[in-house]
């Protein structure tokens, strides 16, 4: 359980990623979108298996504040209102890991339900 821990976490608010370091050798930048998109909240899960909610138009989402969650998790807080989703280190570390089969699996569920990235979210600096 040890090896999920990152040793430094920085989040880069200008380029809205999320650099989580587990050591000099296994380090992994998040976007902001990415993480929004792959909330652990019932809001975007669902509330059983095959009830999740496609997030649309996500592209240009920040974050806005990180708050630790007991030892267990990372609360993150985004610039589109959500923040009911708690990180586990262990999923942390599984979107770090897995961060190009979930993205393009993503990406792919946008087109095949003809929807984008894109939206009519406005940037809050």
């Amino acid at each position: 359980m040890a090896a999920t821990l990152p040793q430094d976490i920085k989040l880069h608010t200008k380029s809205r990623t999320l650099e989580l370091i587990y050591s000099d050798q296994e380090q992994f930048e998040l976007t902001a979108e990415y993480l929004r998109v792959h909330s652990p909240s019932a809001e975007v899960r669902g509330h059983g298996i095959g009830n999740g909610v496609l997030q649309t138009g996500k592209q240009l989402v920040g974050i806005k504040g990180l708050e630790p969650a007991g030892n267990y998790a990372l609360k993150i807080i985004f610039d589109d209102g959500h923040d009911s989703g708690l990180y586990t280190w262990e999923y942390l570390y599984d979107l770090c890991q897995e961060q190009e089969n979930y993205w393009n699996r993503y990406l792919k569920a946008l087109a095949d339900a003809g929807e984008t990235r894109h939206g009519n979210m406005i940037a809050k600096g």
